[in-house]
């Protein structure tokens, strides 16, 4: 410890200039900044082994429920159709 208060012992010297440093991620991916990360409770990690197979997973989840909202509108169309056709 220096003789100083422990503040102006911790200060930075003059010559270093703080407002040119980049802030950087920590772990293996803090190279890429464009990546999200998303954390899964242990549970739902278990069944999937690395992120593609989430990527899979959400992919196909987008399918089925963009085919049954396609669906859903076709058979209501189909159902009004009907409707006027049935009307007197």
């Amino acid at each position: 410890m220096c003789e100083k208060s422990k503040i102006s012992c911790c200060r930075l010297r003059s010559e270093y200039d703080l407002k040119s440093l980049r802030v950087r991620k920590f772990g293996p991916e803090r190279k890429s900044f464009e990546k999200t990360t998303i954390h899964l409770e242990p549970d739902v990690a278990e069944v999937f082994p690395n992120a593609d197979a989430v990527n899979e997973a959400l992919r196909f989840l987008i399918r089925v429920v963009q085919d049954n909202q396609v669906s859903a509108l076709t058979k209501q169309s189909q159902n009004s159709s009907d409707w006027a056709h049935k009307s007197p």
